[in-house]
C-alpha cells in the first residue's frame, strides 16, 4: 500500500468529498479518485461506493483510513529516529494555529526552538479553528493551536488537549470614539454601529453575530475580512467597531480603543495532538515550547501525554 494514498483514503474521511481532498491536497478531483481506486487494486477491496453524484467510504474504507493513521504516525516516528538515533527531536513537525496565536504565541516559540535545535524544521500553517482540527485529524498537521470554545466543531475523545492560556474578546472601536475610553461596554448600546466581522462560518464571525443577537440586534456588516489587520484598520479609519480576541489586538501598532465586555466572554485557547499517536521528540519539544514558563516548570508534555 503506498503511503501517499493512504494519506488520501485519511483525507476523505475527515473532509468528507473528494473535491475537498483534492484542495488540500492540490490536485484535480480526478486524479484523487484514479488514486483511491489504485488503492482498492492495491488492497483488493472496495474502499469506496457511490451514493448519488458523492462517494463515501466502505466499511472497509473506514477501518483502513483509521488504520491508515496510526501507520503514517509510526512511519514518522520512524524517520525521526533514523534522522537522529533519539539524540536530540529533529526532523518537520507542522503547527497549525489561528491568525491571532501565530504572531503571539507560534513565532515566538519558533524562534526559542530554532536557537535551541538547530535539527528541527517547524513549518508555520495559519489555520482557523473550523480548518486546524479536521487537519490534525487527516495527519496534515502534526499539533494544532485552536480553541474549546467552537461548538461546531467540538473537540473528541481522539485528540489530547493541552491547555495553553485564556483570551478575552474584546470590543475595539476607533479611538476618537464617544465610547471609548469608558468601562465594560454593553452591546446593545453599539446597535446602530457598522461593524467589521471576519468572514462567514468562522469561529469569530459566529460568536460576534451571537454577541450581537444576544444583545437583541442584528449588526450592519461594512467589512468582512479573514485577516486581523484589516479590521483593526477599519476601525482604526473610523468606518467601524468590531469584537475581536484580546491577542489579535496590537495595540502599539493600530490607534484603537479596547473595552471588555459587560458580559464577559473568554475563549480558552489550547494545543491538540493525535491520541495514541507514536511519541514525537519533536512534536512534545515544540509542545512544551508553546506552553507559559509555569506550565513548563510543572511537567513535560511526554509527561502530560502519556498522564492522559
Amino acid at each position: 500500500m503506498n503511503p501517499w494514498r493512504l494519506r488520501l483514503l485519511t483525507r476523505l474521511d475527515s473532509l468528507g468529498t473528494v473535491r475537498a481532498v483534492a484542495q488540500a491536497a492540490h490536485l484535480s478531483p480526478s486524479s484523487v479518485s484514479q488514486q483511491l481506486a489504485v488503492l482498492e487494486t492495491e488492497t483488493g477491496t472496495q474502499l469506496l461506493e457511490r451514493t448519488g453524484r458523492r462517494v463515501r467510504l466502505t466499511s472497509a474504507g473506514l477501518i483502513l483510513a483509521r488504520r491508515a493513521r496510526a501507520i503514517l504516525d509510526h512511519m514518522d516516528s520512524v524517520e525521526e529516529e533514523l534522522r537522529g538515533f533519539g539524540e536530540e527531536p529533529s526532523g518537520l513537525v507542522r503547527v497549525g494555529a489561528f491568525q491571532s496565536a501565530v504572531h503571539t504565541m507560534a513565532v515566538p516559540a519558533v524562534t526559542r526552538l530554532a536557537r535551541a535545535y538547530p535539527h528541527l524544521d517547524v513549518q508555520l500553517l495559519e489555520l482557523e479553528p473550523h480548518e486546524s482540527v479536521p487537519a490534525l485529524r487527516a495527519g496534515d498537521a502534526d499539533l494544532v493551536i485552536t480553541t474549546t470554545d467552537f461548538g461546531e466543531l467540538p473537540l473528541g475523545p481522539d485528540l489530547d488537549l493541552v491547555p495553553l492560556t485564556t483570551d478575552p474578546i474584546l470590543l475595539v472601536l476607533p479611538p476618537e470614539h464617544p465610547a471609548a475610553g469608558r468601562g465594560p461596554a454593553d452591546l446593545a448600546a453599539f446597535a446602530e454601529e457598522s461593524w467589521a466581522i471576519d468572514i462567514s462560518q468562522s469561529y469569530m464571525a459566529n460568536l460576534a453575530l451571537r454577541l450581537c443577537r444576544q444583545a437583541r440586534f442584528e449588526p450592519r456588516v461594512v467589512g468582512r475580512f479573514s485577516n486581523y489587520m484589516l479590521t483593526l484598520e477599519l476601525v482604526e479609519a473610523g468606518h467601524a467597531v468590531a469584537l475581536l480576541p484580546g491577542l489579535a489586538v496590537d495595540a502599539g501598532r493600530y490607534r484603537v480603543a479596547t473595552r471588555e465586555l459587560a458580559n464577559p466572554v473568554t475563549r480558552t485557547i489550547t494545543a491538540a495532538i493525535r491520541k495514541g499517536a507514536p511519541p514525537r521528540a519533536a512534536v512534545h519539544t515544540v509542545l512544551d515550547a508553546l506552553l507559559p514558563p509555569a506550565a513548563n516548570d510543572g511537567c513535560s508534555a511526554e509527561g502530560r501525554a502519556a498522564e492522559s
